[in-house]
């Protein structure tokens, strides 16, 4: 199998180097890397690689510079997977990335411990995953209305669906909860009949309906 072609963008040279060297040594193919968004975006309309990896906020405002550079390759190149790397949970300027729910993912930096374990979310990614950490998904649902349709679920509910938005399989929900794999799989099956979800030939449901239904936070 070829190398996952990859461009890396963040301001943060030593950071961005740092990824760089690290995706290189671990197979990818790193064709370019950018400190700017305006650079990031020349990159990959000239490269157009297969995966990019970028920071939220980069210069010359240092706000939402990454995060709208993503949005507008999603947009041009929808076959481009993303991860989106930031120092922060920003859960209001993510919710349009996210929404795609392919080959997209949104990781904190500060919650990168296990490089084994990164190396391995950027393959799931790059091959068409969709990964949310964690902290994201606890702001999400901590945040939830009134109104929330979330308020169906029962507790081990809510639990199965934080995993499922983690990026989970049901084995893996199943062996991280210790149940069963069918138990997960009724879970899985109330969870949608609550949020009225059907069925789609879609692989990738499970993460759109998490963040299609806490995004009316």
């Amino acid at each position: 199998m070829s190398a996952v072609q990859t461009v890396v963008a963040d301001d943060d040279v030593l950071l961005r180097e740092g990824v760089a060297s690290l995706l290189n040594r671990s197979g990818f193919e790193v064709v370019g890397q950018a400190g700017d968004s305006e650079s990031l975006l020349a990159l990959v309309r000239e490269k157009q690689p297969q995966l990019v990896v970028t920071d939220i906020r980069m210069p010359p405002t240092n706000t939402t510079e990454g995060l709208d550079a993503a949005q507008t390759i999603r947009a041009e190149l929808p076959d481009t997977a993303i991860l989106v790397l930031s120092a922060h949970v920003d859960v209001d300027h993510a919710m349009d990335l996210l929404a795609g729910g392919r080959a997209v993912g949104y990781l904190l930096k500060s919650r990168v411990t296990d490089v084994n374990e990164f190396v391995d979310t950027v393959g799931r990614i790059a091959n068409g995953a969709s990964v949310v950490d964690p902290a994201l998904v606890q702001e999400l649902v901590s945040a939830r209305r009134r109104d929330d349709p979330l308020a169906a679920l029962s507790d081990r509910e809510r639990e199965v669906l934080t995993l499922m938005a983690e990026g989970l399989s049901n084995a893996g929900i199943a062996r991280r909860i210790w149940v069963t794999e069918g138990t997960v799989e009724k879970h899985v099956r109330s969870i949608l009949t609550k949020l009225d979800l059907h069925e789609t030939g879609d692989d990738h449901r499970r993460v759109r309906a998490v963040i299609m239904y806490l995004e009316a936070r």
